[in-house]
């Protein structure tokens, strides 16, 4: 049988976040950012032109594939906001058991319109 890959996240950490109201009580509601995760480390890894193809078939631009470990409750539309300060939507988060420990590839596209935090 073959060994796992140990994998390593070295190049930074992100927060997870899902979209839902932040507006104060008794205000019109207000799409926003509000934490379900923090200091999760990632790899960077390459967008491969497999995946590349098959999201623009979707009209989906990947511009980002992100490692970390699993976290149960990391979903597709949540954002993650890596070290580069920028707001990704989760497109689609791979299961990835070929590695120890096991973890997720998380597909990133750009948020068009940066949300605010609550």
């Amino acid at each position: 049988m073959k060994k796992p890959k140990t994998q390593t996240y070295n190049d930074g950490v992100l927060a997870v976040y899902k979209v839902g109201n932040i507006a104060a009580p008794g205000n019109r509601p207000k799409d926003g950012l509000l934490l379900k995760f923090e200091s999760i480390p990632y790899e960077e890894r390459t967008v491969g032109v497999t995946r590349f193809v098959a999201n623009m078939q979707v009209q989906n631009t990947i511009e980002k594939l992100l490692r970390i470990p699993y976290v149960n409750g990391v979903s597709r539309d949540d954002v993650v906001v890596p070290i580069d300060g920028e707001q990704y939507r989760i497109k689609q988060a791979q299961v990835i058991k070929d590695v120890e420990p096991k973890c997720l590839d998380l597909s990133l596209e750009r948020v068009a319109s940066k949300y605010e935090f609550g």
